[in-house]
């Protein structure tokens, strides 16, 4: 079998090899820039859902929502002379994790560093299955990434029913990051003041200690409005 690259896929300026003629030399061709990128964005993590999610489409509806996007624009403003991260809290639907996507993608794309998203439950679940006896990974290979990442979006937290291990394991990433001094973006569905009564907040989720870590590491932005996804039936809004 050919192991040769399809024609389709070679780049017409440097032919494949990554370096593109100029008068006097050579440069390093763009199509490599764009393969590093790529490459990035895969080992990011980002789901397929939210791979389209940029600044400009977002599309503020509330006044906190165009407030959050600015706060976005002024954080990539600053990066990488930045040491305080983002903590989004907001009800469903309302652009959380596309603001949190956004500013990821772009750090990606402006500076070349990487970057990492998880959705809370689902990094939980990966370091349970880590305890199998029969799974090929430990639980420091799931969590070395996460503490690594230049750059990190951990999405929906306090989601996950606030036992003590989940507790703990949450403790152990936010208090790494913060020694490290790695941006961290987080997004809760949970408010510090609940609008309904009976409702927890996010401080009943992950607890005092944490809860007081996050005011230090990270900038707070409310974000509130309707429901994208509602919108989006009603073919408002392509979310």
């Amino acid at each position: 079998m050919s192991t040769e690259t399809p024609t389709s896929e070679i780049c017409p300026k440097c032919s494949g090899s990554g370096w593109e003629p100029i008068e006097g030399g050579v440069r390093r061709c763009r199509c490599m820039e764009s393969a590093r990128f790529e490459r990035l964005i895969a080992d990011a993590r980002i789901p397929k859902r939210y791979e389209h999610c940029d600044l400009d489409s977002y599309v503020p509806t509330h006044d906190s929502q165009k407030k959050a996007k600015i706060y976005v624009q002024r954080f990539l403003d600053k990066y990488p002379q930045i040491d305080t991260g983002l903590l989004f809290l907001g009800t469903c639907g309302v652009g959380k994790t596309h603001l949190s996507v956004a500013l990821l993608k772009q750090v990606m794309v402006t500076t070349g560093d990487g970057g990492l998203f998880y959705d809370f439950r689902d990094l939980l679940r990966e370091i349970q299955a880590s305890w199998n006896s029969v799974s090929q990974t430990s639980e420091l290979d799931v969590l070395r990434p996460v503490l690594e990442a230049k750059v990190l979006v951990l999405d929906e937290l306090g989601a996950n029913k606030p036992t003590e291990w989940v507790r703990d394991t949450i403790a152990h990433i936010i208090n790494c990051r913060y020694n490290e001094k790695k941006l961290t973006i987080f997004t809760s569905n949970y408010l510090d003041t609940p609008s309904k009564q009976g409702e927890e907040s996010l401080t009943d989720r992950i607890g005092a200690r944490l809860r007081s870590r996050l005011f230090e590491m990270c900038t707070e932005i409310d974000v509130r409005g309707e429901d994208f996804r509602q919108e989006v039936k009603k073919g408002k809004y392509r979310f």
